[in-house]
Parts: structure tokens; C-alpha cells; sequence
């Protein structure tokens, strides 16, 4: 099995969403069958099969949930010596040298990316060129509208 990077936040979430699942979703939709039930016949019974597909969409994300935490690596970078480097987990400050608009972004896992709260994906185009250098480094990152020359500014172990 491979493993996941995570940070220690997007762990605490999923356990949160795992927990939501099990203890609030899971029984109110094994109620809304038990009721849909009561109704009689199952084959034209429109409730039925809506709370059904609902049980099954929430069974699947209650296995997936289960399975990234089982296999996450769980990476706490505010526990590390700041070395400058860009690693899973730092916040790193970016400046576009062409406009020299800055941007800050936290690298972070898949299931925690959230790129309008600048959470990029550690598997995101932009992660990759980052991830390995340093402040001052200047990288070329590929972007829809052609390759783009940054500068790192700030890496924060945040």
C-alpha cells in the first residue's frame, strides 16, 4: 500500500468528516429507508431508492475516508528546523517575476488542497516546481498560459 502525505490539519478534518458520517449521516439515512419502507412497495417508491443511493455514497466515503487515514503519512512541519527548503506542508511566498505580484501558498495534500485558500496540492504543477528549493531560487513553472518565472521569497514552516 502506498502511503499518503497529509498534514497533521488534514487528518484532524478527515477524522471530523469520519466521525460526522458515522454518528450523524449514517443513522439519519438508515432511518429515512426505515421510513421510505413503511410506505409499501419498494419498486415505485421514489424515497426508497433516493435514501438508498444515499447510504451507498456515504459507505463509500466512510471506506475511503478509512483507508487515507490508514495509510497517511502524517507530516507536522511545524515540528522541523526551518532549513529554507520547500518541503510538504511550508507555506511558501512566491513572486511572478514578469508582473512581480506575489502569491503565498501552503503545500498540502490532495484530500486538503483548496486553491481559493491558496492550498495548493502537493501533485499541483506549481508544488512540484517548488518543492526542493530555496529562497531566492528562481523556477519556471508551467501554466495554461505558458511557462512562468517565480522567485521564492518567504518559506515558512507555519
Amino acid at each position: 500500500m502506498s502511503q499518503y502525505p497529509m498534514t497533521a490539519r488534514g487528518a484532524a478534518m478527515l477524522r471530523e468528516e469520519l466521525n460526522e458520517l458515522k454518528t450523524k449521516t449514517r443513522p439519519r439515512i438508515i432511518q429515512a429507508i426505515a421510513d421510505a419502507r413503511e410506505h409499501g412497495d419498494l419498486k415505485e417508491n421514489a424515497e426508497y431508492h433516493a435514501a438508498r443511493e444515499q447510504q451507498s455514497f456515504c459507505e463509500g466515503r466512510i471506506q475511503d475516508i478509512e483507508g487515507k487515514l490508514s495509510n497517511a503519512q502524517i507530516i507536522d512541519v511545524t515540528k522541523m528546523e526551518n532549513t529554507g527548503k520547500v518541503i510538504f506542508g511550508t507555506t511558501v511566498t512566491i513572486m511572478n517575476l514578469e508582473t512581480s505580484k506575489e502569491t503565498t501558498y501552503r503545500i498540502v495534500g490532495d484530500d486538503e488542497a483548496d486553491i481559493k485558500n491558496n492550498l495548493i496540492s502537493v501533485n499541483s504543477p506549481i508544488a512540484r516546481g517548488l518543492i526542493g528549493k530555496e529562497v531566492d531560487d528562481v523556477v519556471n513553472i508551467a501554466t495554461p498560459n505558458g511557462t512562468v518565472e517565480f522567485e521564492i521569497t518567504e518559506v515558512e514552516y507555519v
